[in-house]
């Protein structure tokens, strides 16, 4: 039992917990809409696109969220006002947008002497999380998690028909724009933990598992919510014993935990096949 509990008796891994269990309740709640609504390339693309933001920020001595959320935002307007305007689909303007501003940021940041460790902002450093981290993603968690509260509904409506939320006299612009900044404050958030390439699997794992296994939304925020938080605890717990590092351990469990949903839901549709047709 003591060495069961021994991951509890270091402060850091205190803190990996804290921050696990804070940024898995926005990234959870905002992959179901990304997952519903199609977004999944988007939340590829924000995450990617923040990091010349990240060097700018430090070269002018802003608060690094500030040059990350700017960025962020940049990344998502621009990608909308490109595909409205040209003949090229959206995703095929995200490939290309986020692409570029992930090889701007990569230049800047071999060309500034910041002292950062270019392998902690790609793939987080749970273990190195502090007071100002925590205090941050609380904060940010606790916007994201309000708006969704306040406006699921119509959120939910637009991802699913954007004519008819329109037609139903809701401010469809406010409400895209809206996500969007959402999606880039919990990029930001998630930034510390697990960094900017494992981000997505955070913003789209939890929604995809639950969207497999429940069939109303609102079961599914909250399904998504547990698998995410079960899984952020679980896979950094077990890479304290395994001596991995938590970000992409807790990735391959949200992977594992896909499959297992995909296999339940595909043997649910075949049982149920068998029994109309019998």
């Amino acid at each position: 039992m003591t060495e069961l509990l021994l991951p509890f008796q270091f402060p850091f891994m205190v803190n990996a917990f804290l921050i696990s269990l804070i940024v898995s309740i926005p990234a959870a709640l905002l992959s179901c809409f990304l997952v519903v609504k199609g977004w999944a390339l988007l939340g590829d693309a924000v995450s990617h696109a923040v990091l010349p933001g990240i060097v700018l920020a430090y070269v002018f001595g802003f608060p690094l969220i500030i040059g990350a959320f700017a960025a962020g935002m940049l990344c998502s307007i621009g990608t909308g006002y490109l595909a409205e305007n040209s003949r090229v689909k959206a995703d095929t303007v995200m490939g290309v947008v986020f692409s570029g501003m992930f090889g701007i940021g990569i230049v800047l940041f071999v060309a500034v002497d910041s002292g950062q460790h270019l392998d902690h902002i790609l793939f987080g450093n749970m273990l190195g999380v502090g007071a100002y981290d925590l205090w941050t993603s609380v904060a940010i968690a606790l916007v994201v998690a309000v708006g969704i509260g306040l406006f699921w509904r119509d959120l939910l409506l637009l991802a699913f028909d954007e004519t008819q939320a329109r037609a139903s006299g809701l401010r469809v612009g406010w409400l895209h724009y809206g996500l969007l900044a959402a999606l880039s404050l919990t990029i930001v958030a998630t930034l510390s933990a697990v960094g900017l390439i494992l981000a997505v699997g955070l913003l789209i794992a939890p929604g995809a598992i639950a969207f497999l296994v429940v069939r109303r939304f609102g079961a599914m925020l909250v399904v998504a919510t547990f698998v995410c938080a079960g899984a952020m605890l679980a896979g950094t717990y077990l890479s304290f014993f395994i001596d991995s590092a938590p970000a992409p351990t807790i990735v391959l469990i949200l992977t594992a935990l896909f499959l297992v949903a995909f296999i339940w839901r595909l043997s649910q549709t075949r049982r149920a096949s068998r029994v109309r047709a019998g």
